[in-house]
């Protein structure tokens, strides 16, 4: 193991020792084991998903508690365990979530975030980025550029779950494209969509400070949910990312006959389900998206290397780890002036 801290070093993480109760806590400085890394965390985003799993609100089977949350993050390599290129340590870099297992039939084919081995991710059931020091497995990390942004960085798993959206949609240029919801993942998508030359991308949204940001970032229009039904059956491509009651459902009316949809918003029970019927004689292809695949979060680091993706302007708010009950309640306040909010150790 190759590392520059002193003998004796702590790192706090916040615990989340069961839903709605939290502390930090203060531990020997975590050591990677072989094949793993360990890194200084440098920020950490907070989404619903994390919401969700402070609340109690998280499906059974995808959380372990007491557990440490905190799965979109960024940081630099500060040791390396055995087994593991040691010229990794002082690099910028981001790491798959799922700890996919590499041999089963999904895996093997590429499909990591399909693994049947068992789901294990980051900051859900494995201690996360709510920290000031996370290991994972070395063969999980993807590096960025030595100048890059590390507080932009952390934004780089919504972008990942982005990326694996548009790979499930297949745009073509100069289709018509919708992107359904403009909070985070939507206006990511819109930057991913963009580069791909579109004829149109108008994006969704009841919050009109949040469609005209879209614009901003390189959507054609945006409009509400209320002004487009006269736009039913119009568009090449869904891309929904809001996870609200009605937008699967709608999603699939603004499609036309043969299109294609993808769903990547985390619904919840009792969100309107797909008309069969609509599906089956529109002749509908329908994707969903859980997590990130290996291949997507290629693509995004790839597009964020590049400087196609510029996360930094959907920060809106920042908090020490010590404040992470005033950020959790921020993220799904319902304030339309609330953005990606990041944890910064």
């Amino acid at each position: 193991m190759t590392g520059d801290q002193g003998p004796g070093a702590e790192s706090r993480s916040v615990l989340v020792d069961r839903p709605g109760s939290h502390r930090i806590i203060r531990q020997a400085l975590p050591e990677p084991a072989a094949g793993e890394v360990r890194l200084r965390v440098a920020a950490a985003g907070i989404c619903m998903s994390d919401r969700e799993l402070y609340d109690g609100r998280r499906a059974p089977g995808y959380v372990r508690y007491p557990v440490v949350p905190g799965h979109e993050w960024s940081g630099t390599v500060d040791a390396v365990g055995t087994g593991v290129d040691a010229a990794l340590a002082g690099r910028k870099a981001v790491a798959e979530g799922f700890r996919a297992c590499g041999t089963c039939a999904r895996c093997r084919h590429g499909d990591t975030s399909l693994c049947t081995g068992g789901y294990a991710e980051t900051g859900f059931t494995e201690p996360g980025a709510f920290a000031d020091h996370l290991v994972v497995p070395a063969r999980l990390l993807h590096l960025l550029d030595d100048g890059a942004d590390l507080r932009a960085a952390a934004l780089l798993e919504p972008a990942a779950v982005v990326a694996g959206a548009v790979r499930a949609g297949a745009p073509v240029p100069g289709e018509r494209i919708a992107v359904v919801g403009a909070g985070t993942l939507g206006l990511l998508a819109v930057q991913l969509l963009r580069a791909g030359s579109p004829g149109e991308l108008t994006v969704i949204d009841p919050r009109t400070t949040r469609t005209e940001q879209a614009v901003d970032l390189g959507a054609t229009d945006g409009c509400s949910p209320a002004e487009t039904t006269a736009r039913q059956g119009e568009f090449d491509l869904v891309v929904e990312t809001a996870g609200a009651a009605d937008t699967a459902h709608d999603a699939c009316l603004l499609a036309r006959r043969g299109g294609r949809v993808v769903l990547t918003g985390m619904f919840s029970e009792g969100a309107k389900g797909i008309d069969p019927v609509h599906l089956s004689v529109s002749q509908l292809t329908v994707r969903s998206v859980f997590g990130a695949a290996s291949s997507a979060w290629a693509d995004a680091v790839h597009a964020f290397n590049l400087g196609l993706l510029a996360p930094a302007g959907l920060i809106t708010h920042e908090f020490p780890l010590e404040d992470y009950g005033a950020a959790v309640a921020l993220v799904g306040s319902g304030d339309p002036a609330v953005g990606k909010v990041l944890l910064r150790p």
